[in-house]
C-alpha cells in the first residue's frame, strides 16, 4: 500500500524544513578550542632555553603572564573560535597544591590538575589526566581545536582519542637549543605544529639570584642554599662547555677533577660571599648540587 503522494510531500517538506533548521543552529554555534598545557614539559623546555637549566629551583616562571600569553596566541590562531579554558597538568607530592599550583589554579580560566610527584620528582598520571580531559571534551563537543603544549610520546593515545571523536589537535612547542624536545611519534599524529622561539618566553623566565651572605656578620648559608647554587654553577658549566665534557665527567662521579672543583669553590664563594673553606658539609652540599643538575641533564 503506497502513501497519499500529497501526504509524503509533507513530510519530506517537514523533514527538510527541520535539516534547515538543524544547520542554522549549528551555524549560529561558535567553535570552540582549549590549550592543554604539560607544565613539566614547559618548565624543562622554556628553563633551558632561556635561563640554561631545567631545574625549576634554579628560575622564576611568570605563569599568569605566560598563559595570558597562549590565550592571546590561541586567539589569532583560531579567530572564529572562543576558549573554553586553559588546562595546567603538573605534578605534586600526594597531589597537594603548592603555592605556586594554588595561584596558577585562582586565575580565570585556567583549570589546574594535578597528576604524582614521585621520589625522584617525576610526574606520575599526569599523562592520563590530558587523555581524559581531550577525550572526553572531544566526545561531548565541548571544543574542536586543542592546543597542546607537549613533548611526550605518552600523549599519542591522547591525540589519537580526541581526533577519534572529530577534534583537530595542534601541537605547540618549545624550540630546542639542540636537537628536538618533542617525540617524533607525537609530530606524526598531530593535525598541526608551531614551535614557539626564544623571544616569546624570554618575558616570562627569569633567573633567580643566590642570596648574598655577609661572613663579618656571622651569617652561615644552610646546605639548601649552597646545594642550589652547586646546580646553578652546573647549569652554566654544562652551556659553556657542553654534553660532550658531562660525558667525560660523569664516570667520576662523585669526585670532582680537582680544576673543576676549584673552579666550583671560587664560583659559590663569589656568588654567596661567603668562605666555603674549613666547612665540609658545605663544600659536600655544594658538590651535591653540582652533580644532581648534572646527573638530571644526561
Amino acid at each position: 500500500m503506497t502513501d497519499d503522494p500529497a501526504a509524503l510531500a509533507a513530510r519530506i517538506d517537514r523533514t527538510n524544513e527541520l535539516l534547515e533548521r538543524m544547520l542554522a543552529e549549528v551555524a549560529k554555534t561558535p567553535s570552540t578550542h582549549a590549550i592543554f598545557v604539560d607544565a613539566g614539559y614547559l618548565y624543562a623546555a622554556a628553563g633551558r632555553l632561556v635561563a640554561g637549566t631545567e631545574d625549576r629551583r634554579a628560575f622564576d616562571l611568570d605563569a599568569e603572564g605566560l598563559i595570558d600569553a597562549l590565550i592571546d596566541k590561541a586567539r589569532t590562531i583560531f579567530a572564529d573560535s572562543r576558549l573554553l579554558r586553559v588546562y595546567w597538568y603538573d605534578g605534586a607530592r600526594r597531589r597537594i597544591h603548592t603555592a605556586e599550583q594554588q595561584t596558577i589554579a585562582e586565575l580565570p580560566d585556567v583549570k589546574v590538575r594535578l597528576g604524582n610527584l614521585n621520589a625522584n620528582n617525576q610526574q606520575k598520571g599526569v599523562d592520563s589526566l590530558i587523555r581524559t580531559d581531550l577525550e572526553s571534551l572531544a566526545r561531548h563537543r565541548a571544543i574542536s581545536d586543542a592546543a597542546l603544549l607537549g613533548g611526550d610520546e605518552d600523549l599519542v593515545s591522547a591525540v589519537e582519542a580526541a581526533q577519534g571523536y572529530g577534534a583537530r589537535v595542534h601541537l605547540w612547542g618549545i624550540e630546542a637549543p639542540d636537537g628536538r624536545n618533542q617525540a617524533e611519534p607525537l609530530l606524526w599524529e598531530v593535525d598541526s605544529q608551531r614551535t614557539f622561539e626564544l623571544d616569546f618566553f624570554k618575558p616570562y623566565v627569569s633567573r633567580r639570584t643566590a642570596a648574598a651572605y655577609d661572613a663579618s656578620a656571622g651569617t652561615r648559608p644552610s646546605r639548601e642554599d649552597v646545594r642550589f647554587v652547586g646546580a646553578q654553577i652546573a647549569a652554566k658549566w654544562l652551556a659553556s662547555r657542553g654534553r660532550e665534557a658531562l660525558v667525560e665527567l660523569l664516570p667520576g662521579h662523585p669526585y670532582l677533577p680537582g680544576s673543576v672543583d676549584q673552579d666550583l669553590l671560587v664560583e659559590a664563594e663569589g656568588l654567596l660571599q661567603y668562605s666555603l673553606r674549613g666547612q665540609a658539609d658545605l663544600r659536600r652540599a655544594l658538590r651535591d648540587g653540582f652533580w644532581e643538575h648534572l646527573q638530571a641533564q644526561y
